[in-house]
């Protein structure tokens, strides 16, 4: 079952790397979508969110803290849901919608990330890892 648990765990994670990489390679591109979602320290929060989810995305595909790579990214993905994907804010039905879809999916993820987080905070087996537990609830 290690297996499972080690390829779930990279194939979660493989979306938060890659985004990640791209919030801190395509920084002005990125950043000037923030401005314009009216998003305060837009740069540095690009920045700042940009490292949380790769170093999150990491964390869990390594096992290096994973409970903390967990919430890194629900810290990420709960704010970031209704700053960036408001869908009741749009009128047109195509807008409406994708950004219906980003925002649930943003939330199914925040509450995968959770699952993940309370699972390897309460020692519960995720597979090889090469740390414990950040936090020991």
């Amino acid at each position: 079952m290690d297996i499972v648990l080690i390829i779930g765990r990279v194939l979660f994670a493989l979306l938060f790397i890659s985004s990640g990489v791209s919030h801190l390679t395509k920084l002005e591109a990125m950043t000037g979508y923030a401005q314009y979602k009216k998003v305060p320290a837009a740069k540095f929060g690009v920045v700042l969110s940009g490292l949380m989810i790769l170093l999150g995305g990491i964390y869990i595909a390594f096992g290096v803290y994973a409970d903390l790579g967990a919430l890194l990214i629900a810290l990420f993905l709960i704010p970031t849901s209704f700053l960036m994907h408001a869908f009741w804010k749009e009128t047109d039905a195509t807008a409406k919608q994708n950004k219906s879809i980003s925002f649930f999916k943003n939330l199914a993820l925040a509450g995968a990330a959770l699952i993940i987080f309370a699972l390897v905070a309460t020692g519960t087996d995720f597979g090889p890892s090469v740390t414990g537990a950040f936090f020991n609830i």
